[in-house]
């Protein structure tokens, strides 16, 4: 109860974006196992928090972030939290446990976020990051903070999201990542950049996060929560960065990219917002009536999927045909409608 009361009480906060000092991590990468119950955590209590961490993050890319959400929170906060207060069996096994915790507890995030509960959202990662920290896992750490310059990107505010997108990308947390890895930091990086207008920079950004993606191969040793990353994703993203900076054609060519090679049914949710984007800049261009063909494929995609950000796909498309209401076109009408129905049916 206590904890569900914490949770309704929380705001987002751009004073929670202060990324710690060094001597900070430091200190916290010192933290010793607490012990306080019984609970003996082994390897095999690692890899099952990893297990469930992996089918928790499949059914957020296929159902988005309004199923499951509450079911991610509990297992953090009953099952995981027992163990991160027992003992282990060596300090390897200690730091592996914070670890894993830190990456459930950043998708405790993700998923609020998707939902669009930013205070919660910013909270779970505030926990992730201090998790990562005493976990002396660098790159988790980095993968935290880009979540949180994200979020902020989202959020409109575009020079925080800089700070905390250069804070991911600092010593180790860049430098000990996978190519896969650093290629998603670094995008996030350049979206960060492309929002606060700094347009040299933010396309310097986006050469290196392709040059790093390039470079990671099928044999590569790589976390599990960089499974979703790839050619498609980067794509999407570095749309999502032309598109900032003015750059309607590029964006668009980049969209159909992302379209073209992402298995939309592992990927549902971010398929139908990319292609809602992608029918939004094809409307910015004055092509109407492609970008009702390709938002009826987006909406037609999101029926399956609860997610903040496919509503407000469904409520921009609404937006974007607003000048063309009342005037009896079959085919915006009944666009129209698709939105208007999934609007209806996931408040």
């Amino acid at each position: 109860m206590e904890r569900r009361q914490l949770l309704r009480t929380l705001t987002y906060s751009l004073g929670a974006l202060n990324v710690p000092p060094a001597s900070w991590w430091e200190r916290m990468a010192r933290t010793n196992g607490r012990g306080i119950t019984q609970r003996r955590a082994g390897q095999a209590d690692v890899d099952a928090v990893r297990e469930m961490t992996k089918l928790f993050s499949q059914l957020d890319q296929r159902r988005g972030g309004g199923h499951g959400r509450t079911a991610v929170a509990q297992y953090l906060l009953t099952d995981v939290g027992e163990f991160l207060q027992g003992t282990f069996a060596s300090d390897e096994v200690r730091r592996d446990m914070f670890s894993a915790a830190s990456e459930l507890a950043y998708l405790a995030g993700w998923t609020a976020f998707d939902n669009g509960e930013h205070p919660t959202a910013q909270h779970y990662y505030t926990v992730a990051v201090k998790l990562a920290a005493e976990a002396d896992d660098p790159a988790m750490a980095g993968h935290v903070l880009r979540a949180m310059a994200h979020q902020a990107v989202d959020l409109g505010k575009p020079h925080h999201a800089v700070r905390v997108a250069e804070a991911s990308m600092a010593d180790n947390r860049y430098g000990l990542a996978s190519s896969r890895e650093r290629s998603l930091l670094g995008v996030v990086h350049a979206r960060a950049l492309a929002a606060a207008g700094r347009t040299a920079e933010a396309n310097a950004a986006l050469l290196r996060a392709e040059l790093d993606l390039s470079a990671a191969s099928p044999g590569d040793e790589e976390p599990a929560r960089v499974f979703f990353f790839g050619e498609a994703s980067l794509a999407h993203e570095t749309a999502s960065a032309l598109r900032d900076l003015g750059d309607l054609e590029g964006a668009a060519r980049e969209f159909e990219r992302s379209v073209a090679t992402r298995k939309a049914s592992s990927f549902t949710r971010t398929h139908a917002v990319t292609l809602g984007h992608l029918g939004l800049v094809k409307a910015r261009q004055h092509s109407i009536e492609e970008a009702c063909a390709i938002w009826s494929r987006s909406l037609d995609a999101m029926q399956t999927v609860r997610s903040a950000r496919t509503r407000d796909v469904a409520l921009r498309i609404r937006s974007a045909l607003s000048p063309y209401r009342g005037r009896k076109v079959p085919t915006i009408d009944a666009v129209d409608r698709l939105a208007t129905d999934y609007l209806a049916a996931t408040i």
